[in-house]
């Protein structure tokens, strides 16, 4: 990975998609009748990113394994309620509207054919690219996502912050310390302790019966983090009550591995990019073609005038 100085942004990709996909209408087709929606939605959402927050690098964080094995291992149930079809010599198909499926591809496509990095990894999630590239950074992070599990990066010291679209690709919430200890009372890294006690249907995380958000939260400030709570089950003189002692005691299996799926991977083999905004595109025939192919029309040309600016 190449030194990355000034302001980097980190785009949690298929996040970003999603919710192009469902907050743009499907009515937006290329000439042959295809949509395009999710395409024409984050490249409008992009072209916003860059020009409310002007970053001096962008790169788009792809899931190359979005259930990846060694997470499923510990938690045979992390995501399985999203699989569509299963393959025993790769990652597992993700259910995904039939009309975003194709999209991907053109995405990929033309985010390459502009020259915005593109990474991911084998073997693992947007989430742990999103993490390595925050880890070795020197300058401010804006990592955007609207996944709140990467609220556990969020660092006022360091500079990193999440923001996440509230409605939406349109409105964001930056979200740093202070926004987190007043919803949830807890710092960035107490955010991934607090995830994986109250659990994530979602990710199909069960988490600790009986320990919703508030309790979490409460015991993680009377306790400091995962490990002082437990230290805390096993004194009799702590405050928890008989029935907090049980239900963390009875959940040891599961906190043993949680904090191994829940936290992103900081130390992911990233391949050696040139993370710089791109001034100008990189394939400008490729792009060329797409644009034409896939009538990508203004939400392609407005990216393309915002990038030089």
């Amino acid at each position: 990975m190449r030194d990355v100085t000034g302001r980097l942004m980190l785009l949690d990709t298929a996040s970003l998609y999603f919710r192009a996909y469902f907050g743009v209408p499907e009515s937006i087709r290329a000439p042959d009748g295809t949509p395009v929606n999710a395409v024409r939605g984050l490249l409008d959402f992009i072209d916003r990113l860059v020009k409310d927050h002007r970053p001096d690098h962008l790169v788009a964080c792809m899931d190359a394994d979005w259930r990846p094995a060694w997470r499923v291992e510990l938690i045979p149930s992390y995501k399985a309620h999203r699989v569509a079809v299963k393959h025993t010599g790769g990652p597992d198909e993700e259910e995904v509207p039939d009309t975003l499926s194709p999209q991907v591809p053109v995405i990929e496509s033309v985010l390459d054919a502009v020259g915005i990095a593109r990474v991911g990894v084998a073997g693992y999630e947007a989430d742990d690219v999103i993490g390595t590239f925050t880890a070795r950074a020197t300058g401010p992070v804006d990592i955007v996502t609207g996944d709140r599990d990467l609220y556990q990066l969020v660092d006022d010291a360091r500079g990193v912050r999440v923001l996440y679209p509230v409605k939406g690709v349109g409105t964001l919430q930056a979200t740093d310390e202070a926004a987190l200890r007043e919803k949830y009372g807890v710092d960035g890294p107490g955010y991934a302790d607090l995830a994986l006690l109250r659990g994530d249907p979602s990710d199909g995380l069960p988490g600790v019966p009986g320990i919703g958000e508030k309790t979490a939260a409460k015991l993680l400030a009377e306790f400091g983090d995962l490990a002082g709570i437990m230290a805390a089950v096993d004194d009799p003189k702590a405050k928890l009550t008989p029935s907090q002692r049980r239900r963390l005691d009875e959940a040891r299996p599961y906190l043993a591995v949680a904090p191994k799926v829940v936290r992103v991977a900081a130390d992911v083999p990233v391949p050696d990019v040139d993370t710089a905004l791109p001034r100008a595109p990189r394939d400008p025939a490729a792009l060329e073609e797409l644009a034409a192919r896939w009538g990508l029309g203004g939400s392609l040309q407005r990216l393309l005038a915002t990038l030089p600016a």
